[in-house]
């Protein structure tokens, strides 16, 4: 025993012979310690090295080697012992080290364990942001775009099915999921024979255009010249003292809808309207029809607020946007017929700048005699949406949308055809990113190709109303391909202010313009709450003939100086970007402070039409403005807040991310008036919508009050104003996050 301690002194506290050496020096590329182990062996050729060599005066006993049968058997038993107990030593160190082993961070302070090679998390392969944009303008061609052009054809019939089925397989053969959603709607067609218009009694040329729900009656009143159907033009023909009630009204197209032109003339008491495309701003044949829609929404009109699936069951009901009085396209030589006719009074100066070549424009007298009958037919066709979907690798409930319209009235090649292709195009691209190049979007994309396009984004709209509730929880934006090329020297956009600085930092030279109800994302951003882009490369002079058979792929070629593949792809790669930039950043590119300047103007027109002219119905409304400036500072402080909490926080953290993009997403939708109905009132955005409860009504009701007009309502001013302020206190209540951040000074 007295040989075993021995033993056991001289390996713990003794020289060893043989030893080993753990050199623990950081591994700046992980957490980890690295380990260096080495024998005695290394350790004395270092020391050999270094010229020290071994110290004799310890070893000044000479050396035997060692031999079982010079010992005794008393020495043999201690070394048993002596091993024994090392091996049940090393034993226990090395299970005691051990129990750590499966955790992930390494303990450099046990030897044992600091031998085990370091398990670390696989990385996740993300492109970085150039990459991305040399892939998508690499990838996205003109030849691919060329091959995917294909015919449209009108919402509903058999052709416009074959196009769904084709998408939808183009889409399968990307790897994409998708599906379809079919919707009964109710749309306008002509009858069996053509609408009529006469002048004096006689009929004028062939009418072939129409104008889906329109009024259908005939009716018959003194035509009037009213230039372009704009409020402000029925605003100086009253100026004038022209008396526009019981008249048929003869209004240019373009500048804004055939909805808003009717819309504007039924508010004046007008019978009907004529439309007609002057020279001045169509270079078209002078028998061309043209055909349009006069609703002022969107959707199908006999289901306002509610989807058209199938078999719904739902009292009869009419959307409050459906005209009065009947409305008719005619051609520019109809036109030309009547308006060269006219009596009366000559009309302003700058109206008078169209058609008819050095001669002034009349506004017409009693004696010329319009009638219009309108003979359309009200049908019920079953349309359907097509849908694929690219998800994301991190936050796949959350996702951005691609549309395009599928259907046309005649060729459509602008209209729809273009659009449709660089919706297929894109879904191959980017499908082709995530399967050979490594991309993995955090964010799902979804593309989608509407139906029933041409009667005011029917399709588009019912998918809407079928997920009111839940779509601007979780879908962060909407980017329309309608339209895109029309031009080629002008770049116009309208879009969200949330949007505004990503388009800015994505295309050059910019203009943008007011998104209204002719652009077929409008219902997304004022209906829906999502953020919205549509955008178009159009032309400074002559407007594209979009609505007629002369929307073909010859015309648009000349109308791009023929580019028109070259723009298709540019427009590609803008949307390409933009979607790009949405799905791959941890936080989401919206720009919630672009909307304080929005709220800051009206809050301004409002302010100097009170101060201009205090009077006394006006009086007590400066504790009303006071209100909502609180409400603009809640908003502006709420914004600020947001900005600085992403300066402060850590974005690599996935979780705080999210966190902020849900504050960020809530802006949109909170902008949606909680206190109107979507069937009576369907775009409720108080910004950028229509309707009494939008501040720019406020506005022009403010000026009917001041004016001592009879449509002037002071009670429904201080009603619409307390809930549009409080409106926008509820925005930045639902911008700050949670409800002990919520500052409300109101």
């Amino acid at each position: 025993m007295d040989q075993a301690r021995t033993t056991i002194s001289k390996i713990f506290n003794g020289e060893p012979r043989s030893y080993t050496r753990f050199n623990l020096t950081q591994n700046m590329e992980g957490d980890n310690s690295h380990v260096e182990m080495k024998l005695s062996s290394d350790m004395d050729d270092e020391v050999e090295a270094n010229g020290v060599g071994e110290n004799t005066n310890q070893h000044n006993r000479p050396y035997y080697p060692s031999k079982l049968n010079q010992r005794s058997p008393k020495t043999v038993c201690g070394c048993v012992i002596g091993i024994l107990i090392l091996f049940i030593i090393g034993y226990l160190i090395g299970y005691l080290c051990n129990r750590s082993t499966d955790k992930t961070e390494i303990k450099s302070d046990c030897p044992v364990f600091n031998e085990i090679t370091p398990v670390r998390a696989e990385p996740v392969y993300s492109l970085d942001w150039s990459d991305l944009r040399a892939l998508l303008k690499k990838k996205l061609t003109t030849n691919n775009i060329n091959s995917n052009l294909n015919a449209s054809h009108q919402a509903g019939s058999t052709g416009d099915e074959a196009l769904a089925n084709k998408i939808m397989g183009k889409f399968k053969t990307f790897g994409m999921s998708t599906w379809t959603d079919e919707h009964y709607v109710k749309i306008h067609e002509p009858g069996s024979s053509n609408n009529l218009v006469l002048f004096r009694g006689n009929v004028v040329g062939t009418t072939e255009g129409y104008l889906a729900y329109s009024a259908l009656k005939t009716v018959q009143g003194a035509a009037l010249y009213a230039h372009y159907g704009r409020a402000g033009d029925f605003k100086r023909l009253q100026e004038l003292n022209v008396d526009i009630n019981g008249k048929v009204v003869l209004v240019r197209a373009g500048l804004l809808s055939f909805a808003e032109k009717v819309s504007n003339a039924a508010s004046m008491n007008a019978s009907a309207v004529l439309i007609y495309p002057d020279p001045v701003n169509y270079n078209i044949k002078e028998d061309t029809a043209l055909f349009g829609h006069v609703h002022l929404g969107t959707g199908d009109p006999y289901t306002p607020g509610f989807p058209s699936f199938n078999h719904t069951q739902f009292p009869p009901a009419q959307s409050s946007g459906l005209p009065s009085i009947p409305a008719q396209t005619i051609t520019i030589r109809q036109a030309t017929e009547i308006m060269s006719k006219l009596g009366g009074r000559t009309s302003p100066d700058d109206w008078s700048d169209g058609m008819l070549r050095d001669t002034m424009y009349k506004l017409g007298d009693d004696g010329d005699v319009i009638t219009v009958e309108v003979k359309n037919v009200l049908i019920q066709k079953k349309i359907h949406n097509v849908f694929g979907v690219i998800k994301g690798y991190m936050d796949k409930d959350r996702y951005m949308v691609i549309g395009a319209q599928r259907d046309a009235w005649g060729p459509g090649y602008a209209r729809s055809t273009v659009g449709s292709s660089l919706l297929v195009e894109l879904a191959r691209t980017i499908t082709d990113m995530i399967k050979n190049d490594g991309f993995k979007p955090k964010r799902s994309i979804i593309f989608a190709s509407w139906s029933a396009g041409e009667f005011g984004s029917v399709g588009a709209t019912e998918w809407l109303e079928g997920y009111l509730t839940s779509l601007n929880l979780k879908m962060f934006s909407y980017v329309s391909l309608d339209e895109v090329i029309s031009g080629f020297d002008t770049f116009k956009a309208a879009a969200s202010p949330l949007l505004y600085e990503l388009l800015e930092n994505t295309m050059k030279q910019v203009l943008m313009e007011p998104m209204g109800l002719s652009h077929s994302a409008y219902p997304f951003q004022t209906f829906s709450g999502i953020p919205s882009l549509s955008f178009r490369f159009t032309s400074s002079s002559k407007a594209y003939p979009f609505g007629t058979i002369e929307d073909t792929d010859q015309n648009l070629e000349r109308y791009t100086s023929y580019n028109t593949l070259k723009l298709a792809k540019t427009a590609g790669e803008v949307v390409g970007l933009v979607t790009l930039r949405l799905v791959h950043d941890h936080l989401l590119k919206l720009n919630v402070a672009k909307y304080t300047s929005v709220i800051r103007n009206y809050v301004s027109q409002i302010r100097s039409k009170v101060e201009s002219r205090q009077t006394v119905s006006l009086c007590g409304y400066m504790s009303f403005l006071g209100l909502l400036k609180k409400a603009q500072g809640s908003y502006d402080r709420a914004a600020s807040a947001l900005v600085s909490a992403i300066r402060n926080s850590d974005l690599d953290d996935m979780e705080q991310c999210r966190i902020i993009n849900n504050r960020i997403m809530r802006v949109e939708g909170s902008f949606l008036s909680p206190y109107v109905s979507p069937r009576e009132s369907l775009f409720r955005h108080i910004l950028l919508g229509s309707g009494s409860h939008t501040l720019a009504a406020l506005v022009n009701h403010l000026e009917a009050i001041k004016a001592g007009l009879e449509s002037a309502d002071i009670d429904q001013f201080k009603n619409q104003f307390a809930l549009a302020t409080w409106t926008i206190q509820g925005c930045a209540n639902a911008l700050a996050g949670e409800v002990w951040d919520m500052d409300n000074e109101i």
